[in-house]
């Protein structure tokens, strides 16, 4: 097996240098780790994963906590933000393993998975964040970030809901829309303030909404989402606009919206959230989430309460943009 010393030998230089290139220390010159880790790579060194977490006192491996037992990572947005998470924690040597209820077929808690993993730090990306599960592992010490969530002394990074439905809303408006209709997702913080935006936005621009303009459906659910579609068009004064919980269920309301000899744009508008691949090829108008950044800036936060554990909690908002499709029509006379 190749060592450390036999790298020292090809480059001539200290074990020591090589160790601190291996880990790129700041007093090792660009030129020298660039060297070492070259030769290195010619030698077939592999690291003692072993080794370094007993010197270091990291294991170099980050927990995933994803439980959704709806959509799970079919939903493309959750898909993306997990792969910027793992290009980034590669970037700085770090694996990533998804935290289960199980060691060894025994049944545990998420906090008993992550103390046997011995987890450095810990992504939640999606919860019941009532379960007091999940309230242990977020209080129990265990560096933790938290996506499109708030919770007590853990770091958030949180995509800006806000803003997406206010630019939504005031664009239909600029569209000539003032009959504007909101199927929102399931019941949690992230449609609790998409709902808040959305009724703010209204009211500042003295848009009326009725109650059944604004109904309850499901995130990545078409069928209860055109269910919730056929319901905003039975209304004698129905909407002409709806605004969908998710991209991807706004098929629902299109298939229901052509089923009732109706179409989009011409006979209604309508938007979608999330600006997943499929709006794009389907020209859906939509508010496109930065998955990249808030899986690249959830990283870089959780590296940062490993290393420096006493930092203030943070909660940082990753703004998206409009993509302006055909979806929705200019109805202004």
């Amino acid at each position: 097996m190749v060592s450390i010393k036999d790298i020292a030998k090809e480059c001539n230089v200290s074990v020591a240098t090589v160790s601190k290139a291996l880990n790129d220390h700041d007093d090792i010159s660009g030129p020298t780790k660039e060297k070492v880790k070259k030769v290195a790579k010619k030698l077939g060194y592999r690291t003692n994963i072993a080794a370094r977490a007993l010197k270091t006192n990291k294991t170099y491996n980050l927990g995933i906590l994803f439980a959704d037992d709806r959509a799970g990572l079919s939903h493309e947005y959750f898909s993306l933000i997990l792969e910027s998470i793992q290009r980034e924690a590669e970037k700085y040597g770090y694996d990533i393993t998804f935290i289960n209820h199980a060691i060894a077929g025994e049944k545990t808690t998420y906090l008993e998975h992550v103390e046997y993993r011995s987890f450095d730090g810990v992504v939640i990306m999606t919860a019941d964040f009532t379960d007091p599960e999940i309230v242990e592992l977020a209080s129990s010490g265990i560096p933790v970030v938290v996506i499109d969530e708030v919770l007590d002394n853990c770091a958030a990074v949180l995509s800006d809901n806000t803003n997406g439905l206010n630019e939504i809303v005031r664009y239909a408006y600029r569209m000539g829309h003032r009959k504007i209709a909101f199927i929102h997702g399931d019941n949690t913080a992230v449609t609790k303030e998409r709902l808040s935006s959305f009724y703010s936005a209204c009211r500042e621009l003295g848009i009326s909404v009725p109650d059944e303009y604004v109904l309850e459906g499901h995130y990545h659910d078409i069928q209860c989402c055109k269910e919730k579609t056929i319901d905003l068009l039975s209304l004698k004064d129905r909407p002409t606009m709806i605004i969908f919980p998710d991209d991807y269920s706004y098929i629902g309301g299109l298939d229901a919206i052509n089923s009732s000899g109706l179409s989009i744009p011409d006979d209604i508008s309508a938007a979608g959230y999330d600006g997943i691949n499929l709006a794009k090829i389907m020209n859906i108008t939509t508010y496109e989430q930065n998955t990249l950044e808030l899986g690249r800036i959830a990283v870089r936060k959780l590296l940062q309460l490993i290393n420096v554990p006493d930092l203030p909690v943070e909660r940082v908002i990753i703004s998206g943009n409009m993509i302006y499709g055909k979806t929705v029509k200019d109805i202004n006379e």
